[in-house]
């Protein structure tokens, strides 16, 4: 039998303690110890960032770090993105520009947009594709996922003109 080692943490504003081996991944512990599935195991190598979360101010995949890294850390994962008094602006902005199609990839990079943001409030689109580049989508392409990324930069700068970031809005997630 493998020792399990107690772990605590914070994940999502809230304090944590879980028991996991010392070799299992940290997504593994969010999905099947703590049943915080919305981080994603796509690749298990660090390559597509289906799985990324924010820990301690920077983001990185949960399927490169072991479990007992965690201790002491503070965790944000897709689940806390949101509030009771609704969508995160990034999540809005997804929808409304239809820059999600299978949801596999999407999680990561909403994850990874916040943690841009939280970096650089108004990048350009430049800096956006840049920091996206570690996260991987087959489905909707990247220009969806930038338009949103851009139109939630200006929403939670307080700098959003009708029409200026945007050629008009989706009819919602089924709407291309």
């Amino acid at each position: 039998m493998v020792p399990r080692l107690q772990v605590q943490t914070t994940i999502n504003g809230d304090e944590v303690d879980f028991l996991c081996e010392p070799r299992q991944s940290l997504l593994e512990v969010l999905r099947d110890v703590l049943g915080l599935t919305g981080a994603k195991e796509g690749c298990n190598n660090g390559n597509c960032g289906a799985c990324a979360v924010i820990m301690d101010g920077r983001l990185v995949d949960s399927c490169c770090v072991l479990g007992p890294e965690a201790e002491g850390a503070d965790i944000l994962t897709i689940e806390g993105l949101a509030t009771p008094a609704g969508l995160h602006p990034l999540q809005q902005a997804f929808l409304e520009e239809a820059a999600l199609q299978c949801g596999i990839c999407t999680p990561g990079f909403l994850l990874a947009a916040k943690a841009l943001l939280d970096k650089t409030p108004q990048p350009d689109e430049h800096e956006i594709r840049y920091w996206l580049a570690g996260n991987l989508c087959r489905c909707t392409g990247y220009d969806k996922i930038v338009r949103a990324v851009q139109l939630a930069a200006s929403r939670m700068s307080g700098a959003e003109q009708s029409g200026s970031v945007t050629g008009g809005q989706a009819a919602g997630v089924g709407g291309y």
